[in-house]
């Protein structure tokens, strides 16, 4: 009998920060109709993802995956570099 990964939530958001050895802050925004006025705003979650091999650099474009907890607050991993962020 094999494990399966169940269902997983994926995110996409952008690299603000990788000065940390093996980890990224990704930030991910959503549109969010305000209630009172109907206009939609920007609202955006932070989150620290792992990354295993460094690879990820500030402006990067990633998928990031939901993960067993890895450390006090990281319970992601970066799943694929979407685009990078140099030629941005």
């Amino acid at each position: 009998m094999s494990k399966q990964p169940g269902n997983r939530r994926t995110l996409v958001g952008t690299v603000v920060s990788d000065n940390m050895d093996k980890t990224v802050v990704v930030r991910v925004e959503r549109l969010v109709q305000d209630p009172q006025y109907k206009k939609y705003v920007n609202r955006y979650s932070k989150f620290m993802a792992h990354d295993e091999s460094n690879r990820c650099a500030v402006g990067d474009r990633v998928r990031i995956i939901e993960h067993r907890p890895i450390s006090k607050r990281k319970r992601w991993r970066v799943q694929a570099t979407l685009t990078s962020g140099q030629g941005a």
